[in-house]
């Protein structure tokens, strides 16, 4: 008897202290969003609620941004660990000598489209010419529709752009204008087609445009043999494989926990951004990052094409 408790003592003992050491050795790790949580950040949610952040002695603080543009600033500037931007953006701010490099993926194609609603006026691309199609920004969007009208014969001035700054689904549903560019085929997309609108979606990839990943992860160049970010990409590795498994469950774990995000929209969208989850968040595409680097070159959105060394990091795969 007294060795079955001196037994049961020891044993609690131990789990205690292996508790406790597990605890103290947990490092923080701070990562700043690209907007408010939605279901394009559903990966690191479920690496959080399934405890796989905590399975690598992670304790992830994920912070909310009141600008777009705040996680490069953030990382830059050494107030957060990690941060959520995007391609494209990112090769900008590398052009402006920012600290910033690449060391993982979260979506790996491009997600934003041009948008039509169609109608019997409107059966392909080419139907836009003496059109007006609306912008959230210049630059890269506008550049967008040049080459994808190009593609289809028709160039910039065969179309009125208009800037629109936001409330772009709203303009097309108006016919303030006849199209829409930078609308997220995970998001407003699914939004329009459940509100029983018919859409025409055209994607940048297919009309000419070098794929690019929609969402990366940055960190600042002076961390790049930070052994939490292998350890962080793992996580977030098995998060997408166990979404990938249990589609229905997350969702319904996500909408539990984010009750302000539970509504038909962000439902639809979750299930249209899965597909859409790098597998491998750790690999990297030398080939695509050079020839999309090379198109922004020539198109005057960055003054240089850098060494992809200086763009991103491989991160070893005995590590991830």
């Amino acid at each position: 008897m007294h060795k079955l408790i001196r037994y049961v003592l020891s044993t609690w003992l131990c789990l205690l202290l292996s508790s406790g050491s597990t605890a103290a050795t947990s490092q923080s790790l701070t990562v700043i969003l690209d907007w408010f949580v939605n279901p394009d950040h559903a990966p690191l949610i479920i690496a959080e609620q399934q405890g796989f952040f905590k399975e690598q002695g992670l304790d992830v603080k994920l912070i909310s941004p009141t600008d777009p543009n705040d996680p490069a600033k953030w990382v830059a500037a050494g107030k957060a660990d990690i941060g959520i931007t995007y391609e494209p953006e990112f090769m900008e701010l590398v052009d402006q000598a920012l600290p910033l490099v690449r060391f993982g993926t979260l979506v790996d194609k491009p997600l934003t489209c041009l948008v039509a609603l169609k109608d019997n006026h409107h059966q392909s691309l080419t139907n836009l010419k003496g059109k007006r199609i609306g912008t959230s920004n210049g630059g890269l969007s506008n550049l967008l529709i040049q080459v994808m009208l190009e593609k289809q014969g028709l160039n910039k001035n065969d179309v009125e752009l208009v800037n629109l700054q936001y409330n772009l689904t709203q303009a097309l549903l108006t016919k303030r204008v006849d199209a829409v560019a930078g609308l997220q085929r995970n998001v407003e997309v699914p939004e329009l087609e459940l509100n029983g609108h018919k859409v025409a979606v055209y994607f940048p990839e297919e009309f000419g445009i070098p794929t690019y990943s929609e969402l990366i992860f940055i960190t600042h160049t002076a961390h790049t043999n930070d052994n939490r970010l292998p350890r962080f990409i793992t996580a977030i590795k098995k998060a997408v494989r166990y979404m990938d498994e249990h589609p229905k469950e997350t969702w319904n774990q996500f909408a539990k926990q984010y009750p302000e995000a539970n509504n038909p929209v962000n439902h639809e969208s979750w299930f249209a951004t899965m597909p859409y989850f790098a597998e491998d968040p750790a690999a990297f595409n030398p080939e695509d990052w050079q020839q999309f680097a090379v198109f922004m070159f020539k198109n005057k959105l960055i003054t240089k094409v850098q060494p992809l060394s200086r763009y991103a990091i491989t991160l070893r795969k005995d590590s991830v």
